[in-house]
């Protein structure tokens, strides 16, 4: 309840739209206020204080002042750790249900100061923590578990830092018009269905589980048993077999012929098939309640059959 009535409050106060392009972080976008230990230290300050004045002592009151002046500055260098710092989103690679989202924020510093430990975190703390050199430019990776299928928003995060001593918590917040993609989870690996030669001209070569025809760069959703596991331990980097066989002209993954399972179990599986008849080098199509793809083997075909995947049922196409 708590929690939910500080969104509550932090929503109104600190209210501000999706952004796009480039953010610079200006005196008006930066909160400063103390920190535990900042108002720790002002406590002790009061006591040491009155201690002073209670027993008249002059050394004492240098000491106060020089610490309550230290305090002053370190608010000073914390407001500058995250002044005028450029930020903008960058591209988030699509990711399957189950793995995490990299969401990357390229951060300009500008000025002549290097500026260290600011922390980037979501409301779920998630985080990382990063320094940024002078006059740099650095690309920032937020890893984010992508629990489901279809799109991912950042939502709104902070960005903060304690930065020199930990007395001051200076922070702002960023929310980016970017969103992750997320397929649905492929499923534990099944025989594809029946290939079938739509106009009946026979057969073709295609890549199938037969004989062996040579290695490819590993992908995401790859086969555990396919990868070459001896072009590893050579320092040959992560491979894949592959295989020829005679395949049908053409391979139809049907929605309308899949078991009577639940909706996500049905898309985990076609996106199993999707994957592996994309290993296999076939021309396959997609047939789903809400439209068609027609049988095609190239990258882009195996992303556009992906996100139908991702986002069925979810009013996009």
């Amino acid at each position: 309840m708590l929690k939910r009535f500080r969104q509550i409050f932090r929503n109104w106060a600190f209210r501000r739209t999706v952004e796009t392009g480039t953010v610079v972080l200006n005196q008006r976008r930066i909160y400063i206020i103390p920190s535990r230990q900042g108002f720790a230290f002002a406590f002790v300050l009061g006591l040491m204080l009155l201690g002073d004045i209670n027993y008249n002592l002059s050394l004492g009151y240098v000491l106060t002042f020089l610490l309550a002046t230290t305090a002053g500055l370190t608010m000073l260098y914390a407001f500058r750790n995250l002044a005028q710092l450029e930020i903008h989103a960058g591209y988030v690679e699509p990711v399957f249900a189950g793995e995490q989202a990299r969401f990357v924020f390229h951060f300009n510093n500008p000025g002549s100061l290097a500026r260290y430990q600011i922390h980037l975190h979501d409301d779920d703390g998630h985080e990382t923590v990063f320094d940024l050199a002078a006059q740099c430019s650095t690309p920032i990776e937020l890893a984010i578990p992508a629990s489901k299928r279809g799109w991912l928003d950042s939502e709104r995060l902070s960005l903060y830092t304690h930065f020199p001593l930990g007395l001051f918590h200076a922070w702002t917040y960023i929310h980016f018009d970017v969103r992750c993609l997320v397929y649905p989870k492929p499923a534990s690996p099944r025989p594809l269905p029946a290939a079938s030669a739509q106009n009946g001209t026979g057969k073709v070569i295609a890549k199938g589980d037969e004989d062996f025809s040579g290695l490819r760069n590993y992908v995401t959703g790859d086969a555990l048993p396919r990868i070459a596991w001896k072009a590893l331990a050579r320092e040959q980097g992560l491979q894949v077999k592959q295989f020829s066989a005679q395949q049908g002209q053409s391979l139809w993954l049907d929605w309308s012929q899949l078991p009577n399972i639940a909706q996500e179990r049905k898309l985990e599986l076609l996106t199993r098939w999707v994957l592996d008849a994309d290993v296999q080098g076939l021309n396959y199509g997609l047939r789903l309640p809400d439209g068609e793809l027609e049988p095609q083997h190239n990258p882009s075909h195996r992303a556009e059959c992906l996100r139908r995947l991702a986002l069925f049922g979810m009013g996009e196409k």
